[in-house]
């Protein structure tokens, strides 16, 4: 082995005993419902839930005025349409009883066998079933919505409500099942994604750019358009709801008021933080002004990055996490902005390759605990862990770009097009698509950096 590969494999074992969390949950009974636990876990579903509609308004403050409406809706609308779906059949898909290691039966649709009161042995043993189904909806709800980041401006309306349902269906409950159920592929390999890097981030990201590139850019006025954002102050407000939520969003997976939860919790903010800092930094650098775009951007992405490595991260490990996603993501950008693909929000850029560093870092820096693998890729436990984050990272990579472009194509069948009219984007979707305006007639505010949206 050379002087360099020594000193890397190094590198990551003094990261895996220095980051190994110092914490063990608390001594509930399994198979009996806990009060504490309970509570915490209805709590984190609340907060997380409010995220979806804190998307919202963080999207909606980057796009024209004339469209801030129709981009609210995109997020708000999943929290109806996906609740209905998940009940319905997509918490079995998900979760439910394994077939062939893809997909859950349907015996759990509508929630048959889902007790209100009598907890679930093989994912939340000291909560009720219902109370575990209905925190994982919230997962399920903000991950297409977060897909709109990509198409807003130029979707119609009833294509993305038949998208979102069908995406919901074909890509993320599978996905959901081969990462996180009794039986999945990819848990059965021992794949580390405490809370979502692969089924939620990677997955809307790289959703996100197949559908900038099968919609195409936004439609530009001929005599010249503002693309910047409008709304900045909605920006950081929805940004604060994200920051908030996520905290919940990460600690939450831990199923218990236990001290996982405060390890999940606590490397959340610190990632987050170091992110925010990082990217602010470069700002600072680059354009001589520290932009407050930028700095809720790097947030968002430094909660991107560690979502999948929370629960198997401490301090030092969340550190780098953090910068790391500061960095990189910082960087998509800017050479995203280079390329014909109109990802207009930079939902690739932040969770698309932020979700891939933080899956992959779990390898380097994570723990090595508890990993029960049917298949061993290598002796070593360190390389083997990095064989298989990057294994589930190219697999949610792949089923996600197929799965979203035949839905997207069945979608377009489904409602003659995927994309509105040259006319109604002139006007706004605001109007077109709902009949309503945000504002009176008003100019956009002007910004500098190379926060989310940015066009350079």
């Amino acid at each position: 082995m050379s002087t360099l590969r020594r000193a890397l494999f190094g590198a990551c074992a003094l990261l895996a005993v220095s980051t190994t969390p110092a914490f063990a949950d608390a001594a509930s009974t399994p198979g009996r419902v806990d009060s504490g636990d309970t509570a915490w876990l209805l709590l984190c579903a609340a907060l997380v839930f409010i995220m979806t509609p804190g998307l919202g308004f963080f999207y909606a403050g980057m796009i024209r005025s004339k469209n801030a409406l129709s981009v609210l809706m995109q997020s708000f609308v999943a929290c109806g349409l996906i609740t209905l779906q998940w009940v319905a059949i997509g918490y079995s898909i998900a979760f439910g009883p394994d077939v062939h290691h893809l997909f859950g039966n349907l015996s759990w649709a509508f929630f048959k066998n889902v007790s209100a009161s009598a907890p679930s042995p093989l994912y939340a043993p000291t909560v009720p079933h219902q109370a575990f189904a209905i925190y994982q909806l919230m997962f399920a709800i903000i991950t297409p919505a977060l897909i709109s980041g990509a198409v807003v401006e130029r979707m119609k309306f009833q294509a993305y409500v038949v998208f979102i349902l069908l995406w919901a269906t074909f890509v993320y409950d599978p996905l959901a099942h081969w990462v996180w159920a009794d039986g999945g592929w990819l848990a059965r390999m021992g794949v580390h994604d405490f809370a979502g890097g692969t089924v939620v981030e990677i997955a809307s990201g790289v959703s996100a750019l197949v559908m900038a590139l099968l919609l195409g850019p936004r439609s530009k006025n001929p005599f010249g358009d503002d693309m910047r954002p409008h709304n900045l102050p909605f920006t950081l407000l929805g940004g604060c709801l994200l920051w908030f939520g996520w905290l919940a969003f990460n600690s939450g997976s831990a199923g218990s008021a236990g001290g996982s939860a405060v390890g999940a919790f606590v490397a959340t903010q610190i990632a987050m933080s170091a992110a925010a800092v990082t990217w602010m930094a470069a700002d600072w650098i680059m354009y001589k002004k520290p932009t407050t775009l930028g700095f809720i951007s790097g947030a968002v992405a430094g909660g991107v990055a560690i979502t999948p490595s929370c629960g198997y991260m401490g301090i030092s490990g969340a550190l780098a996490v953090g910068i790391g996603a500061g960095v990189i993501c910082y960087l998509a950008i800017r050479i995203k902005n280079k390329i014909a693909a109109d990802d207009s929000l930079d939902v690739f850029g932040v969770h698309g390759c932020g979700g891939m560093w933080g899956v992959l870092a779990n390898g380097f820096f994570g723990t090595l605990g508890g990993t029960a693998a049917a298949v061993v890729l290598s002796p070593n436990p360190r390389i083997h862990q990095i064989l298989v984050q990057a294994l589930a990272m190219l697999a949610a990579i792949a089923f996600t770009a197929i799965g979203t472009v035949v839905v997207a194509m069945v979608t377009k069948a489904a409602c003659r097009g995927l994309r509105t009219t040259g006319e109604d984007e002139e006007v706004g979707l605001d109007e077109a698509d709902h009949g309503e305006a945000a504002y009176s007639p008003g100019e956009g505010a002007h910004m500098v950096g190379s926060g989310m949206a940015v066009v350079e």
